[in-house]
C-alpha cells in the first residue's frame, strides 16, 4: 500500500529559463505513512518550504511528480484545490492570514468553502476550536481582540476545520515563548493522538523535533540528506554542525563531556534521556 504522500524524482527551479534561476529542489524522492509524525529540518534555503508547498499542491513540480494516497495531484488540474482540503498547510505566522469578523468566522472559511451543510461547518468548527483551545466565548470576538498566541491556536483551527487527512505546520511556535511554544505543541500532539492525522512539522528547534517526530527528514541544498528517528539522526551531531545546524541543547552537553575525555553516548537529545544516562553512569562508578 503507497504512503499517503510519495514524491518522485521532485524538482523545482524558481527563474527557469532568466538570469535569476535557482534550483531549489533536485530529484527529491520522499515517501511518508499515514499517521506519522514528521519533523522536517535544514538551513534556511535547503528547500524545505518548497517542499511542503509542492505537497498540496501551491506550487508545481518542474519535473517529477507529487502523489496523493498514489494518485498524481497534478493528472487532473480541476482536482487540485481538492488537494488542499486534504493537504492542510499551516503558514509560519498564521495570525496573518485571519481576515474574517470573528473567530468563528475564520476558522469557517474553509468547510464553507468545501461546499459543506450549514450544521457540519458548525460542527467541525466547535470541534477544531476545542482543540486548540479556543473558548466559545472568544469564537464570537473578533480575531484582532486575541493574544498573539491565541491568533495563532485560531489560524490553526481553520485548518484542522477541514479535518485534513496531512497537517502541514510551518514553523508554527515561531516568536512565541516557551510557555506558548509548549501549549501550541501539546495541541498538536494531541490532535495526531486522537485523529492519527499525518503531521509534518517544520521547525529550527531542535528540542522540539526530538521531542515530537517519530521520522526527521534533514534537507541541504534542494534534496534529502539523511532521515531517521531522533536517535538515528541526532547520533550525526557533528554531521548537522556541518551543515549549518543546531542540535539540542542537551546533545551540546554531552558532546562537550565526550571531548572532554567522558565514555559517554552523544546521541542523547532529550532531557529525560540525559537524567537517565548520568544516573547509569553515577550507578556503575558507585557500584
Amino acid at each position: 500500500m503507497p504512503g499517503i504522500i510519495k514524491t518522485e524524482g521532485l524538482s523545482h527551479v524558481y527563474g527557469k529559463g532568466t538570469p535569476f534561476e535557482r534550483k531549489a529542489l533536485d530529484n527529491i524522492d520522499l515517501e511518508i505513512e499515514r499517521g506519522e509524525f514528521i519533523g522536517l529540518i535544514g538551513h534556511t534555503g535547503s528547500g524545505k518550504s518548497t517542499l511542503i508547498q509542492h505537497l498540496n499542491g501551491l506550487l508545481k513540480p518542474t519535473e517529477g511528480r507529487v502523489l496523493v494516497d498514489g494518485k498524481d495531484i497534478w493528472e487532473d488540474i480541476r482536482k487540485v484545490r481538492d488537494i488542499r482540503f486534504r493537504v492542510g498547510l499551516v503558514f509560519q505566522y498564521p495570525e496573518h492570514q485571519l481576515f474574517e469578523e470573528t473567530v468563528y468566522k475564520d476558522i469557517a472559511f474553509g468547510p464553507t468553502n468545501m461546499g459543506l451543510e450549514k450544521y457540519e461547518i458548525e460542527e467541525r468548527v466547535y470541534e477544531a476550536a476545542e482543540f486548540v483551545g479556543i473558548s466559545r466565548e472568544q469564537l464570537f470576538r473578533s480575531p484582532f481582540e486575541l493574544s498573539g498566541g491565541q491568533k495563532r491556536r485560531a489560524a490553526i483551527a481553520g485548518v484542522i476545520a477541514m479535518r485534513p487527512d496531512v497537517l502541514i505546520l510551518d514553523e508554527p511556535t515561531a516568536g512565541l515563548d516557551p510557555a506558548g511554544r509548549e501549549e501550541i505543541l501539546a495541541r498538536i500532539r494531541d490532535y495526531h493522538a486522537i485523529r492519527n492525522t499525518t503531521v509534518i512539522l517544520v521547525t529550527h528547534n531542535m528540542e522540539e523535533i526530538a521531542r515530537n517526530a517519530s521520522r526527521i527528514i534533514v534537507m541541504e541544498k534542494g534534496r534529502i540528506r539523511m532521515t531517521g528517528t531522533a536517535h538515528d539522526v541526532f547520533s550525526h551531531a557533528e554531521d548537522l554542525r556541518d551543515m549549518g545546524l543546531a542540535v539540542p541543547q542537551i546533545t551540546q552537553v554531552f558532546l562537550r563531556l565526550r571531548e572532554m575525555g567522558l565514555d559517554v553516548d552523544p546521541s542523547v537529545y532529550t532531557v529525560d534521556q540525559a537524567k537517565r544516562k548520568i544516573l547509569k553512569m553515577w550507578r556503575d562508578v558507585h557500584a
